[in-house]
């Protein structure tokens, strides 16, 4: 009989602790951004899907006006050493110089067979821009589109050595399905060329090509020799989508103003700049890479290192700081970085 009330106890502190771990269990199923930490910017996410999805709430938003647009570079995934479009077009220039072979002693295709990375780096952008042109016109889009899917299979990042589809940020992954979640169209806004992010951007992101908005080069309609029409990828710049060309790619390509944004660099300034300044609920919200151990740290920002790939300029943070928009510090506000962890070299 003396034994009852000890039994009792246990039986009480068991349930107790099994509470809890349910409690628990439940708290991390609700959470709809698990990979956050919780500091402002994750608040800050949440009040505003919560705000803007209330029905009958001030600052609710009717379904057919929930837009969220997102910077791919350096905001979605990895963006250093080099753009990953840029390495594409670097590894197709062999390919490039079998079909043209007099290319092979010209500037600056011979600097960047030599497989010399320093020298590439040298590159002035008037050469660089002359690789990208003879890489990604002058072939079928269709062509080009299976081009792609192939590198993008096959290429790794030169840190990680792992591909970059592993390298996508799953704090963003995260915030991508809560807003669609909610009933928010999301579209990626990058200055990269639409062609190429439109080849993979459905299977890593959940992003349709049609809602992808880039870089974009003017395209030729024309028949081949059996008479079958197909479009041709001319080099002629139709559409520059950085800077203020991504407000007016998104005027030109979605035809509404986004409730939210999320970039990293100063070409997003004006797409942030732009959604803000819409009336009601706005979200402004720029990725600071300032954690070298897990990923990389640069700004120059907040005394971060300078860098010419994402720069993130101390007047853009104090622009975001005067203008209300939210920086996230991939340091502070991330417990994770990738959708697949990796282990740096």
């Amino acid at each position: 009989m003396k034994s009852m009330p000890t039994l009792t106890a246990f039986t009480r502190l068991l349930a107790l602790g099994a509470l809890l771990v349910l409690g628990a269990a439940a708290q991390a199923a609700t959470d709809p951004l698990p990979s956050w930490n919780q500091w402002p910017a994750k608040q800050a996410i949440i009040d505003f899907v919560q705000n803007t999805t209330t029905q009958g709430g001030q600052q609710f938003v009717p379904p057919e006006e929930r837009i969220a647009t997102f910077d791919q570079d350096g905001t979605l995934w990895v963006s250093h050493p080099m753009y990953s479009q840029v390495m594409y077009c670097l590894d197709q220039v062999p390919n490039l110089v079998e079909k043209k072979p007099h290319l092979k002693d010209v500037e600056p295709f011979k600097t960047v067979l030599s497989g010399d990375r320093e020298a590439i780096a040298k590159l002035p952008m008037k050469e660089l821009e002359e690789v990208l042109a003879a890489t990604l016109t002058g072939m079928s889009t269709d062509e080009f589109q299976a081009e792609v899917k192939e590198w993008i299979a096959k290429a790794r990042d030169p840190r990680w050595h792992r591909p970059f589809t592993e390298l996508t940020y799953q704090p963003m992954q995260e915030v991508l399905h809560y807003l669609r979640d909610n009933g928010y169209k999301t579209f990626i806004v990058t200055g990269g060329g639409q062609d190429f992010v439109r080849v993979y951007s459905n299977a890593i992101y959940g992003i349709p090509p049609e809602q992808v908005v880039g870089t974009a080069g003017v395209t030729k309609y024309a028949y081949d020799k059996d008479g079958k029409p197909f479009l041709i990828k001319e080099p002629k710049l139709l559409l520059n989508d950085n800077n203020a060309g991504k407000p007016e790619g998104i005027h030109l390509m979605i035809g509404q103003r986004p409730q939210a944004a999320f970039g990293n660099s100063t070409g997003d300034r004006q797409m942030l700049e732009y959604t803000k300044a819409g009336d009601g609920a706005r979200l402004s919200m720029l990725v600071l890479h300032d954690d070298a151990e897990r990923e990389y740290a640069y700004g120059p920002a907040q005394g971060l290192p300078d860098t010419k790939i994402g720069t993130f300029t101390q007047a853009l943070y104090d622009e975001a700081k005067k203008e209300g928009w939210t920086v996230i510090s991939m340091k502070n506000d991330w417990k994770r970085i990738f959708t697949v962890e990796q282990s740096p070299n």
